[in-house]
């Protein structure tokens, strides 16, 4: 194990390990080179000179299940084990906008994720928890703004100021239309809505970061790593595109933008693929839109380790898949990270398996060498001639999607959609094909798969929150929430921000789906053009 001595550290041999390596040693860096320096454009080694030399990244934990009340507890723990940032999983009625109560959410209130329907809930969810020091993201994206602004009401209940503040909205929901589905509204108004977001946050809450631009969930359908960069950077750009159109000043945004990509077992690709999202980023950044802070050209990112990789087939086994997946990432110079638990391809994680999947990460960070030195893999002729193909292949295709005017345009032709399907039966075809190994698969099979007791929802958990929410309608001021969702109704056939009455009509106890239910009445609904 590499250990510290003040400052330096060393090798189990006693040697010295260099901050850094490379011709900055002794020659110093020329900014404009392809490489660059550690912290410094294009940013290939990095968006911090000193990365985890310093302090290692932040150990996310992706959790919610349930109630709000069990979703809390299991919050408390991975925080007591040494979590330092929270990551939200919403039940699905959640992510498109539905109370629990409704006819569609039945059958899937808390299953995949916590069920919130008001800020009642988000007051048990984030009870002791304090929002001053923890970090916190969340997986949500149509109805983002909603679930941001009653983690501020709570914020302000607890006397914690929306300064102080600091976490992560996923809110982009362009990669619903390609890959994932959890969209409620079309394209335009969905855009208008991430704009105002952006604006309110800035105001607002300073600290936030006001999107994480996804790859991760395209590369579950398939994508391909270069597909995964280029898509989702495409769909940056479109973001950025809309806050400049919207009278922003890029510096004025652009800085707390981030992103949230994969990390599969193929590890020198993927460090490629992360080196190579870096410098591509900072270059349309300064280029095409007169980028000046730093900060602006800087490809910040989450990352969590590939679960379409995860087996039910002896799923001890992917332990090991995760440990590679997770050093992947650390390599790529990701600044935080989720490491799925082995036993996710089953059912939701257990507490044990929740701890392991953290304890992965504490022994990267501590009982390895990897946070020692910055951007290990920089000058390997393979990682290096990886990142320039990985390069080209996801500038090609996201000039593409620029040919055909854009992501929105590019998405309502279901371009993206056709080349993951088209990569993600590829992929198929080899498995089956035995050319592509799975570990336990279709190679070194056990004849009999030992017994596994999986974390199971109570299904009564439904019937819970459908009372919560009688009760809460029933408490609350009905003439207060009407001319709230009424202010929020004018907002949305206007210009003005629509998040300052949504603010108020949440405030009011209106709930997460009376609140999406005023927006569809005014904005409509997305239907895919497959659907026909």
């Amino acid at each position: 194990m590499a250990h510290e001595s003040g400052s330096v550290r060393h090798t189990e041999s006693g040697l010295p390990i260099e901050p850094v390596y490379g011709p900055s040693a002794l020659d110093g860096w020329d900014p404009e080179r392809r490489l660059g320096a550690p912290g410094g454009y294009p940013f290939t080694r990095g968006v911090y000179p000193s990365m985890y030399t310093g302090r290692p990244w932040t150990m996310r934990q992706y959790a919610g299940f349930g109630t709000a009340r069990e979703s809390n507890a299991r919050y408390r723990q991975l925080i007591a084990h040494g979590t330092t940032g929270l990551s939200v999983a919403f039940d699905l009625p959640t992510q498109m906008g539905h109370d629990s109560d409704t006819p569609i959410a039945s059958g899937e209130v808390g299953k995949v994720g916590v069920a919130i329907d008001s800020v009642e809930d988000m007051r048990v969810l984030l009870g002791g928890i304090p929002l001053d020091r923890v970090s916190t993201s969340m997986t949500i994206n149509a109805p983002a703004a909603l679930l941001l602004l009653l983690y501020q009401l709570v914020g302000e209940e607890e006397g914690v100021a929306a300064a102080q503040l600091n976490g992560t909205i996923q809110n982009d929901v362009l990669k619903e239309y390609i890959a994932r589905g959890t969209y409620i509204f079309p394209p335009q108004p969905s855009l208008r809505l991430t704009a105002d977001i952006f604006q309110y946050c800035r105001a607002e809450i300073p600290r936030w970061n006001t999107i994480s631009i996804s790859g991760y969930h395209m590369a579950e359908a398939g994508a391909s790593p270069a597909q995964e960069i280029a898509f989702t950077l495409a769909n940056g750009i479109a973001y950025v595109r809309t806050a400049v159109a919207a009278g922003m000043a890029v510096d004025d945004f652009a800085p707390r933008l981030s992103f949230f990509f994969v990390s599969r077992t193929t590890l020198l690709e993927e460090v490629a693929k992360f080196r190579a999202a870096r410098r591509i980023w900072a270059r349309v950044m300064r280029e095409e839109f007169g980028a000046e802070n730093p900060r602006s050209m800087m490809l910040r990112f989450h990352t969590q380790t590939a679960g379409v990789q995860l087996t039910a087939q002896q799923p001890e086994v992917n332990l090991a898949r995760v440990t590679v997946q997770g050093l992947a990432a650390v390599l790529g110079g990701t600044q935080s990270l989720h490491t799925n638990s082995f036993d996710e391809a089953i059912a939701l994680p257990t507490d044990k398996s929740a701890r392991l999947a953290l304890r992965t990460q504490q022994v990267l960070a501590y009982e390895t060498d990897v946070t020692a030195t910055v951007d290990p893999f920089a000058g390997s002729y393979a990682v290096e001639s990886m990142t320039d193909d990985v390069e080209e292949a996801a500038v090609a295709l996201m000039r593409r999607v620029e040919d055909m005017g854009g992501a929105v345009a590019a998405i309502e032709r279901g371009f993206q959609k056709d080349e993951i399907e088209r990569n993600a039966y590829r992929i198929a075809q080899e498995t089956d094909a035995g050319e592509r190994v799975v570990v336990g698969v279709n190679r070194f099979q056990l004849d009999e798969e030992e017994p596994y007791e999986p974390l199971r929802v109570d299904p009564a958990i439904e019937a819970q929150q459908v009372e919560r929410l009688a009760v809460l309608r029933d408490r609350r001021n009905a003439r207060a929430v009407s001319a709230a969702l009424g202010d929020l109704r004018k907002a949305a056939e206007g210009t003005d921000n629509v998040l300052y009455p949504m603010r108020e009509a949440l405030r009011a106890r209106a709930t997460v789906g009376e609140v999406c239910d005023a927006l569809r009445g005014v904005w409509g609904t997305y239907v895919p053009t497959d659907a026909f």
